[in-house]
């Protein structure tokens, strides 16, 4: 708890204000998360090419499958449109939920999918069970069910925002209101939600994916945000531990001194 009470301090001691100082101070998560939020989901995704998408916008000898290309490279585009909507501060609505999620999966929906109606952007037209409880809105509900989770969040305090993002995500994962793209979706719209309340944003990496699925799966069976809230915490420590580091490190030097 300490840890993560220091990462936070450090984030906002920033005091970001627009969209150029948000981009420099995440030159050094945007890959990261990327990388890990897509391999949770496709284990094909690589941290090579999703390094050489964000900074080359395209990728050498590659031997993979095109859906996968095609996701790495919207979770750039994702990434470009968070900076605007930061930027412009544009509010956690409806628009901009049907928006990550469309940059986050265009190209990618497959015939199955788009024989069914299903379309990037655009709520699940039929049922995706998702999770052992099964969980998942009927499509007929989700557009009530997200409207009244995001009239929730109005009003929420800087303080209370890790609450209200694990909330969120959790949430928004049950009602599972896309045909795909739910979980990247979910992760990218948190982390949104969390900068725009000048929380740092996290990591969720996937060779922790088992702890955070057993933390959504305690909302899914007792409703419990315990499990979501501390791995979110260790997880924000983990995505800023380096720029800790470097922070203590100096402190030392001038205790030395």
């Amino acid at each position: 708890m300490e840890l993560y009470k220091k990462a936070v301090a450090l984030w906002q001691r920033k005091k970001i204000s627009n969209d150029a100082e948000l981009a420099v101070v995440l030159n050094s998560q945007k890959i990261a998360f990327a990388y890990n939020s897509g391999k949770i989901e496709n284990d094909r995704v690589t941290y090579h090419d999703t390094r050489e998408i964000f900074e080359r916008d395209g990728v050498t000898s590659y031997t993979g499958d095109l859906r996968t290309l095609y996701e790495i490279r919207n979770s750039k585009e994702a990434y470009e449109y968070f900076l605007i909507a930061f930027r412009d501060r544009r509010p956690l609505d409806e628009s901009i939920v049907k928006e990550f999620q469309r940059l986050l999966t265009q190209n990618t929906y497959d015939t199955r999918r788009y024989q069914l109606g299903e379309r990037p952007g655009e709520y699940k037209l039929h049922d995706y069970v998702t999770g052992k409880e099964e969980v998942g809105a009927a499509p007929e509900d989700v557009a009530e069910e997200i409207g009244e989770l995001l009239e929730e969040l109005q009003d929420i305090s800087d303080e209370k925002i890790l609450t209200a993002a694990a909330y969120f995500h959790a949430k928004f994962e049950n009602i599972h209101p896309f045909a795909d793209g739910n979980g990247r979706t979910g992760r990218l719209l948190m982390n949104y939600l969390l900068v725009i309340h000048n929380h740092p944003p996290i990591t969720i990496h996937e060779e922790d994916r088992g702890q955070y699925y057993a933390a959504l799966e305690a909302w899914d069976t007792v409703q419990s945000l315990d499990e979501l809230c501390e791995f979110l915490q260790q997880q924000t420590v983990k995505t800023w531990e380096k720029q800790l580091e470097r922070v203590r490190t100096r402190n030392l030097g001038i205790e030395e001194r």
